[in-house]
């Protein structure tokens, strides 16, 4: 009986650290299937495909990050031409 109540404990612990991870319910149930079947792989694999995503918004947001910092360096480059004389 310790022993179910410790998994139960280990599991839900699991579960919060998931959804603070930004896990949908889907990516958990699909871990907690691995983790139930004692298929480690496949927790892995389920856990690197959802850091993969979050990776992948990170380079997006990136991204867009740098396409305003180019507009605001060719607004800036205007100004300054435009005050020294220019356009």
């Amino acid at each position: 009986m310790s022993a179910i109540i410790n998994n139960n404990r280990e599991q839900e612990h699991i579960v919060l650290n998931m959804k603070d991870a930004g896990c949908s319910e889907d990516t958990i149930q699909r871990f907690l299937l691995c983790y139930q079947a004692d298929d480690i792989k496949g927790e892995l694999k389920v856990l690197s495909n959802h850091r993969q995503a979050l990776l992948d918004e990170v380079h997006k947001g990136q991204k867009e990050i740098d396409c305003l910092d180019y507009l605001v360096y060719q607004i800036e480059k205007g100004l300054k031409t435009k005050e020294s004389g220019g356009r």
